[in-house]
């Protein structure tokens, strides 16, 4: 389907402010009839605020929304999606034992006289599912669906009501290649059915093989719009950032040692709900070298690297630094022998959000010097290493006081970056070192994490972006099931072989 001229949804100067910040200022955009658009920027730079201002989350501080020509006022999402506007959030919005048919129909369900009609229900989901190719089961329960089928519910949960235009905010984030692919289909079907489409995302390649035309967002403004089959990663790039800035990083020859310093051997772990997470897996890292863990999320890398740092109990098997055993060790003694850890997730495992930046900067040292003495930290030491580490990793914030949880998510991840790394560990652990973080913040924390395998740290790197992997990692181990079912050299191999071997492909 050719891209109508009609507009059917136009922002009009729209500026939000918060206290102390702007995140948003006078935003134009237009959104065409069967149009996909895509909306690039950095951390900070306002996509989220301005998407969440369309969608009713946020009422605007001046500005106007028109649909179909006419200025509309959304006072919650439930306005927005009455209006014939739906988002698929990044993380799902999903009641995982309901069944498909049952998640669609949430809080719309058909019936009269509070008995629900599920029958009917289940024929108007499998008519959409029909309609548009998402083969969906409307009786799958959503906790046995695959990552890939439960965004498709997501999608289907807004078309069900009826939804003209899609927010998909980084809709990419957790799928393997060929996942991305099956999504790619689906939204060019939406997209030829009339619907119209806003992408929200960071992986420029997607931007140019999905979108018709990109916004790119810069500290709260416009600043650029082009037609996406005119611009080449770089411009894109570059745009976003304010300046040139290199996509791939160079990474050098470097040997590693001889023999590993960190090695787990025939690791069991079963979680509280008695499954087997981990099961019989091993692995080594050599000094000088990156090791990835590539594998479709949910197949058992949060709980390998939890137990790597002893937060998750093991049921056998044996963790090993510098040959010696410790999986009997705290995770602060873990850290004090020279290891370090970014977690997967930045708000419950590597923050405490009420606290300062500043606090922040130094958890996991604030009971050594030189920022404490006796019971008492020293201020002064402690906003000295806090501002070093904020300038050294471009950490946008107002002050090292400011509460860390204000910071946008790419910022938040920059202080765990900045503290872990600081350390200069012999053995780094690092889970989704850039999740949600811009093509310019990306670039910087890769050349550190190569730099710490210059200078010889042993680096294991667990990722769900498989151009992250093959731009760091020196070996590469495909994770499925708890299982390392493949190793693979990312010079001899690509990313679709990885891909099929994420899925349990032989």
């Amino acid at each position: 389907m050719a891209v109508s001229d009609t507009v059917v949804l136009e922002t009009r100067n729209i500026s939000k402010r918060f206290p102390r910040v702007l995140a948003n200022n006078n935003i134009n955009i237009k959104l065409h009839e069967g149009e996909i658009i895509s909306l690039l920027g950095e951390n900070g730079a306002g996509k989220s605020t301005l998407m969440n201002v369309l969608y009713g989350l946020y009422r605007p501080t001046t500005g106007t929304i028109l649909l179909n020509g006419k200025e509309v006022e959304f006072s919650s999402p439930r306005d927005a999606i009455n209006q014939g506007l739906g988002m698929v959030h990044q993380h799902f919005m999903l009641v995982d034992p309901l069944t498909v048919t049952e998640n669609i129909i949430l809080g719309m369900e058909p019936g009269k006289g509070g008995m629900i009609d599920y029958k009917t229900a289940r024929r108007e989901v499998q008519e959409l599912s029909d309609r548009y190719k998402l083969e969906i089961d409307p009786d799958s329960k959503v906790e046995d669906l695959p990552v890939g089928l439960q965004q498709r519910v997501e999608i289907l949960k807004a078309l069900y009501r009826k939804a003209q235009i899609l927010i998909l905010d980084e809709p990419t984030a957790v799928l393997t290649p060929g996942e991305v692919d099956d999504l790619f289909e689906v939204i060019m079907r939406l997209r030829d059915s009339g619907v119209s489409v806003i992408i929200i995302t960071h992986k420029l390649e997607e931007v140019r093989a999905i979108s018709d035309r990109v916004y790119i967002l810069r500290r709260g403004e416009i600043a650029g719009e082009r037609a996406t089959k005119d611009c080449s990663k770089t411009d894109l790039a570059n745009l976003m950032v304010g300046r040139d800035v290199v996509l791939t990083v160079e990474k050098e020859e470097h040997k590693p040692g001889d023999s590993a310093s960190f090695e787990i051997k025939d690791l069991t772990v079963i979680n509280d709900r008695q499954v087997k997470v981990i099961d019989g897996l091993s692995l080594n890292v050599k000094p000088g070298e990156i090791v990835g863990i590539a594998g479709v999320d949910g197949n058992g890398q949060t709980e390998l690297a939890e137990t790597i740092m002893g937060q998750m109990g093991l049921e056998s098997g044996d963790i090993l630094f510098k040959g010696e055993p410790i999986q009997a060790l705290t995770t602060k003694a873990r850290r004090n022998l020279g290891i370090s850890y970014v977690p997967t997730d930045r708000q419950k495992a590597g923050l405490v959000l009420p606290f300062s930046i500043a606090e922040n900067m130094i958890l996991g040292s604030q009971d050594e010097a030189p920022f404490t003495k006796g019971i008492n930290l020293q201020q002064r030491p402690i906003n000295d290493y806090s501002d070093k580490l904020v300038k050294d990793y471009d950490v946008r914030c107002s002050t090292i006081h400011e509460a860390v949880g204000n910071l946008s998510g790419g910022n938040q991840q920059k202080v765990i970056l900045a503290r872990e790394f600081d350390r200069e560990p012999e053995f780094l652990l690092v889970s989704q070192p850039t999740r949600g973080l811009d093509v310019g913040a990306i670039e910087y924390i890769h050349k550190q994490i190569l730099g710490m395998r210059q200078k010889n740290s042993a680096v294991l790197l667990i990722s769900l972006e498989l151009e992250e992997i093959f731009s760091l990692a020196d070996r590469i181990l495909v994770l499925f099931e708890g299982k390392i079912i493949k190793e693979l050299i990312p010079a001899e191999t690509n990313e679709k072989e990885v891909g099929l071997y994420m899925t349990g492909g032989k």
